[in-house]
């Protein structure tokens, strides 16, 4: 079998995304969205434990116990970030390939407004999509703008850490959930107590985690944070649904006057190959703050689409961009809007 480290050399000359290795199939990568097979060896079962018992190190006998191993380390020059686990009583592997070095903000392809995010002193900034949509790339390179700008402090709370900044006019540090803190809250709670001007929260996935961000936005301090969500209108429910009946309006409330910006992305396939980002914008403006605070969220989408004077933009006003621009298919625009028949009306 491959090494890990033949792979990753591989799929890093190839131009691949993610490495995936399980029980009976070829080792496979992902290119430009796509699963293919890397050579035609099946991996055995031996395999899939030996790459595990290597991945995983000192931490196998918890992996072996409870099914799930996350981590980050360097392969071929290249840092990758690990996710081990059990399917069917054997390890697989899903391996992401993160980028050499940290990309400059403005050649990632986001509207121009997203560089006044790194401006702001306080707030919270949400940036939302699907797996592998490039939440963690943009991240990364808001930290960095700011980084190389600014006379800050910023705080990371990361699950694993995955992109290593080089402070420059920043004070930076950066903590693994599991290994230098407990949690996403317990982190961000102690941040509070750290000095912080920036706080990044790799995923804020619970109540207390959610509660904690927006106490620190309260307090003056500016919050990177990212959800699983489609679109600005999905990342509000999705947060006030975190949160029982009863303090559904106060958090409404909370997050109509802390909510700075929501940055929505997905990755398109380019023509002649590649892939196109797409992003959504929203700016919040005082209709918007209203619309939040009322829990009128369908109408959100709205109050983004005549946004365009202040930056904002939707995923369909989007699409319609890039295949106006000949960098995707009318097709794929199509498969991947929200309101199809907007974009088939305006993508000519």
């Amino acid at each position: 079998m491959m090494t890990i480290e033949e792979l990753v050399a591989q799929a890093k000359a190839e131009g691949a995304s993610d490495i995936h290795l399980i029980d009976g199939l070829p080792p496979k990568y992902r290119k430009d969205g796509v699963i293919q097979d890397m050579c035609p060896e099946v991996m055995t079962q031996d395999d899939c434990f030996d790459v595990a018992r290597f991945l995983a190190g000192e931490a196998y006998e918890e992996f072996d116990r409870v099914g799930e191993f996350d981590g980050a380390d360097t392969f071929a020059g290249n840092r990758c970030r690990i996710h081990l686990f059990k399917q069917q009583g054997v390890p697989s592997l899903a391996l992401r390939l993160l980028s050499d070095k940290i990309p400059a903000l403005d050649t990632l392809g986001l509207p121009p407004a997203v560089m006044n995010l790194t401006s702001l002193h306080k707030g919270i900034v949400l940036v939302t999509g699907e797996t592998g949509s490039g939440k963690s790339t943009t991240l990364a390179a808001l930290m960095d703008s700011i980084n190389h700008t600014y006379q800050s402090h910023i705080v990371t709370l990361e699950d694993p850490i995955e992109y290593i900044y080089k402070p420059d006019k920043c004070a930076i540090n950066q903590r693994q959930v599991g290994k230098d803190t407990a949690s996403f809250a317990a982190g961000l709670r102690a941040s509070l107590r750290e000095d912080p001007n920036v706080i990044l929260i790799g995923e804020m996935r619970d109540q207390e985690t959610i509660e904690t961000a927006i106490t620190a936005a309260e307090t003056g301090h500016l919050v990177f944070g990212t959800l699983h969500t489609g679109s600005a209108s999905d990342s509000i429910d999705r947060i006030v649904q975190v949160f029982p009946e009863g303090a559904q309006n106060q958090i409404r409330l909370q997050l109509s006057m802390t909510l700075v910006a929501v940055l929505t992305q997905q990755l398109i396939p380019r023509i002649g190959g590649g892939r196109a980002l797409a992003a959504e914008l929203m700016i919040v403006t005082d209709a918007i703050r209203n619309l939040i605070r009322a829990g009128n969220t369908p109408q959100i989408a709205n109050a983004v689409a005549t946004s365009a004077a202040i930056g904002g933009q939707t995923m369909d006003q989007a699409l319609v961009k890039l295949v106006r621009s000949r960098a995707i298919t009318r097709d794929n625009a199509l498969h991947y809007a929200k309101d199809a028949e907007y974009v088939k009306k305006n993508a000519m």
